[in-house]
């Protein structure tokens, strides 16, 4: 009959409400009649002489009665709306990066690409949050005299790391990885950018390439997209708590706008059926490692944004507006990095029931934490 047993669940912790796409494998909806059974722990699909069914997992648990809105849709298959018995379990979201450093533990810095050490046995006294990078812009703002901090600087010595929104300043010591031919620090192995070299003795080490660790542990890859997606959620999450900000530049380390991203929430479990999903093969670009799971069903936690490609000119007068609006938060990383996420995203987008694709002339996209 086409189904495949394939869903897709978007649960909403705050609303305890749920999207539920039942997606078929075929372009065209089976001619065949189709019952679904929605109980308080599994999905079952009839259509003609087959029948799937999916146990869901532990934490979600719906109300059959409250279904309602059920709908086919051309490409899609079949929507509904359910509310859930009992909120899921909270996010069990990756720690950030002022949670992982800590003072008077020795530490390791990694590659994220190729796992190479960039930083060896570091014991830091003081690990100390900056100023958002828009700081001494603000000054003029607070102060009813020339700007007293005009000619200073903000430079960790050998024992402090400073924490930015994107990044993390070291006191270069004997590390060295900057290129000849400009400042940009550069991977040895594998030659991937992994900071910049803002003065004699300080390196910016962006927190998208590499990865820290305790001296005692051993290096544990993970794959680049997922990684690349999780660090950037991590940074939308931490500034929007803080600011009450929720819409984005993200910019290269060239001045270029790649992408403007609109964060809509930051409370969503995707609950899909793996195996056959036509979504499947999206999904396993970024397999999630924060919340495993085991058997037919995935579960991920999520963040749900729009976003808006900047490249080739694409959206200029958007990005000109955003640029100029307070209310927007500028985000930096290596240009390279802009690049992979920007297909991130769009490999995201494409994995999603053609419907949810799209909002208000925005491409949407959830970005596993």
């Amino acid at each position: 009959a086409g189904m495949a047993g394939a869903f897709l669940m978007e649960i909403r912790r705050g609303t305890q409400s749920a999207l539920l796409v039942i997606r078929y494998a075929a372009a065209e909806l089976p001619s065949v009649p189709v019952e679904v059974s929605v109980c308080a722990d599994a999905l079952e699909v009839r259509s003609g002489g087959s029948c799937d069914a999916v146990a869901l997992p532990a934490g979600v648990r719906l109300a059959p009665s409250s279904c309602r809105g059920l709908r086919r849709l051309r490409g899609d298959g079949l929507h509904l709306r359910v509310r859930l018995c009992r909120p899921p379990p909270a996010a069990d979201l990756a720690f950030t990066l002022r949670e992982n450093l800590k003072p008077h533990k020795n530490y390791v810095f990694y590659c994220q690409s190729c796992g190479d050490i960039v930083v060896k046995d570091r014991k830091f006294l003081r690990v100390l949050p900056l100023p958002s990078e828009n700081w001494s812009d603000l000054v003029e703002e607070w102060c009813c005299h020339p700007n007293p901090f005009a000619r200073s600087t903000l430079h960790p010595q050998h024992d402090d790391c400073f924490l930015g929104d994107t990044f993390f300043l070291l006191n270069s010591g004997n590390e060295s990885h900057k290129s000849k031919e400009n400042t940009r620090v550069i991977c040895k192995r594998c030659k991937t950018m992994l900071g910049e070299k803002i003065s004699a003795d300080t390196i910016k080490y962006y927190v998208t390439e590499v990865i820290i660790q305790l001296s005692e542990g051993s290096f544990s890859p993970t794959p680049r997209s997922q990684f690349v997606q999780s660090m950037v959620a991590q940074c939308l999450l931490e500034l929007s708590s803080a600011k009450s900000t929720f819409r984005f530049t993200i910019k290269g380390d060239n001045g270029k706008t790649y992408i403007l991203i609109w964060l809509l929430n930051s409370d969503t479990l995707l609950v899909e059926s793996l195996g056959s999903s036509s979504s499947h093969s999206g999904f396993t670009v970024f397999g999630d490692i924060f919340m495993p799971s085991s058997g037919p069903v995935g579960t991920w936690n999520a963040v749900k944004v729009l976003y808006q490609p900047c490249i080739k000119c694409r959206n200029k007068d958007l990005a000109d507006a955003w640029e100029n609006d307070m209310g927007v938060n500028p985000l930096k990383f290596p240009s390279e990095t802009c690049l992979e996420l920007l297909l991130i995203l769009g490999l995201s987008t494409a994995s999603l029931p053609p419907s949810l694709r799209c909002m208000n002339s925005f491409q949407v996209r959830n970005s596993h934490c």
